[in-house]
Parts: structure tokens; sequence; C-alpha cells
């Protein structure tokens, strides 16, 4: 048996550094892992996704949709965009963020308000303050790891060594915020 994750955002927002620590974190468990990533217009503040899947034996990394247990979403639209990739029973992790495309900013369409209402009512949605608390922490970078803390805690598997995997995939001078960023996540999902 297998679970699927799905980690979704915006180009430049670490959706692929998050997926490449949770991969990191399965294979030293011992778990079977196969991941994809995809980039799209990245640079230029595209969609960016990758797709998780671990278990005893994997065969694909490719989610289908109504197949995934987890989605991670850095910015709501994306967690719109996606919410169908997750089971019935799913469970939803959102950045209360919003990037503005360039159909909202220039005013022919206006960014939704109810994107986080809409989700809770069909998902288990948490909600996280990410990108403020990472931004108080002192860099906005590290709120992708404020949201992998989040995960890490919905995710609720013992032998999984986090602040190891994270050591291992960031650069030595932001271990230490990463590692705050981190114990944050985890402290917002009650």
């Amino acid at each position: 048996m297998s679970k699927s994750i799905k980690v979704v955002g915006v180009g430049g927002q670490g959706t692929i550094l998050l997926a490449k620590i949770l991969t990191t974190v399965f294979v030293e468990a011992g778990y079977d892992v196969k991941m994809s990533e995809i980039h799209g217009m990245s640079q230029r503040g595209g969609s960016v996704s990758s797709e998780i899947r671990y278990g005893d034996k994997v065969y694909s990394p490719v989610i289908e949709k109504g197949d995934a247990s987890i989605l991670v979403s850095l910015e709501q639209m994306e967690a719109a965009r996606n919410v169908d990739y997750l089971k019935k029973d799913g469970v939803l992790i959102v950045n209360d963020y919003k990037i503005h495309s360039m159909v909202t900013l220039n005013g022919n369409i206006p960014y939704p308000d109810t994107i986080l209402e809409d989700l809770s009512n069909r998902v288990k949605t948490y909600v996280i303050d990410g990108t403020n608390k990472a931004v108080e922490l002192g860099l906005d970078k590290v709120m992708n790891i404020i949201m992998l803390g989040a995960l890490s805690k919905v995710i609720d598997l013992d032998n999984l060594k986090w602040e190891d995997a994270i050591r291992e995939n960031v650069k030595p001078q932001y271990v230490d915020i990463n590692l705050k960023a981190f114990k944050i996540g985890l402290n917002e999902v009650k």
C-alpha cells in the first residue's frame, strides 16, 4: 500500500525544495519513494507541482485525481486548482497567501475572496499563516519549511527524521533558520 502527497505552489516559493526534503525523509526511513516535478513557467510566476508517492512498493510517481492523501499548497489559488487530486478523506494544508496573476492584477477578474471557505467546506483543511510567520522569523523564503513542519504533524509517523533531512537539503548557512521555521510549522497544526 502506498500514500500520495501532492505539493503545489508558484515559482519561487520553494515547492521543489519542500518535495526534496519530503522525499529524503521517506527514503531515509526505508520507504520506496517516487517523485515527479512539473515546473511549468515557474520562473515567470507559473504553477509548480511535485508528486510524492511512498510505501512498501511504489511503481509510479503519478498521482491521479482523487488519489492524493494530502495536498500541500503554498498559495490559495493553487489549492483551488488542485483540490480535485485529494481523496474524499484527504487533507489539505494551505498557506494563507494570495499571489495575484496578470488577470487579477489588471482588474479583469477579481481574486476570489472565498477560496479558503470553499475549500474548508469540501475537505479537511489546515490554513497556515506561513508567509507572515516566515516574515516574522526574518526570512520570507522559509515559508515552505513552515508548511513542511505542518505537513509533518499531519503525516504523524514516528520514524521520520525531519531535521536531518532539512540539514541535508539546505545550504549550511540557512540550516538554523529553517529548523526554527520547521518548529513553527509543527505548532500550527492542532
